[in-house]
């Protein structure tokens, strides 16, 4: 592969953490396939625990997000807006459009706009009000504008009003289910001290290892395991009936309209490893 072959995904979630949870298969395939893979976190993850003071958290997840990087060789971006204070400003969405515009992405991944998380749904809208604007010169001038605007899709999620999440691209992940995990071990300050916290089970929480994988590996079952039996059809469509009805662990992703058209060309592009699409 050369260099002007290399894809570039881009997947922006609102804290240290979400890209991995939702896109990180699609990030381990698109590094193992050679190509460019960014995560940005919008906001700087201090909020989100029960004893760390803010500007400590920030350090740690900082700190965390590094060791993704360093795992996964993606480049790891954490913005400076605080966490649980997310706005769509002005100032933010040019921000985010300087961004996009000096990583050239071909594929941007980011929240829906209803989500249960105030910081997702800034997250999305900001994202969703860059689209098209990085290619208005005049509009953040100081960095040159792209051509075309890049396509742009959400990451699941199970809300249901206004209207609930409807993916055209189901992605089998299963073949590297472990190095989600691995991701996601890298963010011990949420996955063994936070989430035990929000669901009261901080008291009865493993110590070793061992425990603690097989713990986060049980979160990302609950989390994301419905995803398959929820879009089987696609599935099905996607890999044909005996493997389509084996698949356990999916990453779904539903075009954004305000980004370019996900085309039957664009998709074999850059969704290479579905079958048919080489």
């Amino acid at each position: 592969m050369t260099t002007d072959d290399r894809l570039r995904l881009l997947v922006i979630g609102a804290h240290p953490d979400d890209c991995e949870l939702k896109a990180g298969g699609l990030a381990t395939l698109y590094r193992n396939a050679g190509h460019i893979v960014k995560y940005v976190s919008v906001t700087n993850g201090e909020a989100g625990h029960q004893w760390r003071r803010p500007e400590d958290l920030a350090a740690v997840r900082r700190a965390e997000a590094d060791d993704v990087a360093t795992l996964t060789g993606v480049e790891y971006e954490i913005l400076g807006n605080r966490d649980g204070r997310l706005l769509p400003t002005l100032d933010a969405r040019f921000e985010l459009i300087g961004l996009i515009r000096r990583f050239q992405p071909d594929l941007i991944l980011t929240h829906r706009p209803n989500d249960y998380h105030p910081d997702h749904r800034a997250t999305s809208t900001l994202v969703c009000d860059a689209a098209y604007m990085v290619i208005v010169p005049h509009i953040v001038p100081d960095i040159p504008a792209l051509r075309v605007n890049p396509v742009i899709a959400y990451l699941s999620d199970h809300f249901q009003k206004p209207v609930p999440f409807q993916p055209t691209i189901a992605v089998d992940v299963e073949p590297v289910l472990e190095r989600i995990v691995d991701q996601m071990e890298c963010h011990r300050s949420q996955f063994f001290e936070w989430l035990p916290y929000t669901m009261c089970q901080e008291e009865r929480f493993p110590t070793d290892a061992a425990a603690k994988r097989a713990y986060a590996k049980d979160f990302y079952y609950r989390l994301n395991g419905p995803l398959a039996d929820r879009f089987r059809d696609l599935i099905v469509q996607t890999y044909g009936g005996e493997r389509g009805n084996a698949i356990r662990w999916i990453e779904a992703f539903e075009p954004c309209e305000y980004g370019s058209p996900l085309t039957n060309e664009v998709k074999r592009r850059l969704f290479w490893m579905l079958p048919g699409q080489g």
